[in-house]
Parts: C-alpha cells; sequence; structure tokens
C-alpha cells in the first residue's frame, strides 16, 4: 500500500520540477534580452599622446567623413 501513496506525490514532484525548470528557462531569456539592449555602444579611439580609450557612440558626432590615405601621412608626419 505505501508503493500507491507514494505515486501521486512523485507524480507532483516531477511536475512541479517541470514547471520551476521551464519558469526559470523563461525567466532567463527575458532577462537576457533586456540586459543585451541596455549595453551601451562604445568605439575605440586614440589620443592625441597615443593612449587608447573608449567612447560612447552616441556621443560623437555623425555625418563626419574619412580621411585618405594621404591625409593621414601628412598628419603623422606633423
Amino acid at each position: 500500500m505505501q508503493a500507491t501513496d507514494n505515486t501521486p506525490s512523485r507524480k507532483k514532484f516531477l511536475l512541479w520540477s517541470a514547471v520551476l525548470l521551464g519558469s526559470a528557462t523563461v525567466f532567463k531569456f527575458m532577462t537576457g534580452k533586456e540586459t543585451k539592449n541596455n549595453k551601451s555602444e562604445t568605439v575605440k579611439m586614440l589620443t592625441e599622446d597615443g593612449r587608447l580609450v573608449e567612447i560612447d557612440k552616441t556621443m560623437l558626432a555623425t555625418g563626419g567623413k574619412k580621411i585618405t590615405n594621404d591625409e593621414l601621412q601628412k598628419w603623422i608626419k606633423k
């Protein structure tokens, strides 16, 4: 008789385990997307004295043009 008494509790245990595991998985995916969106995008740049710094993309002015290789070489020779 003890075997029949344990069967419903075992089923309940397995059911609740599956529910908790599924909930944890869904919660992980929902919170994972929020942290990726909150991460700001940065750009690595060199300062005039040669230090490497990271700058937030929102702080940069848009619409700038790329310099040519000749302009870069002239700037380095200065």
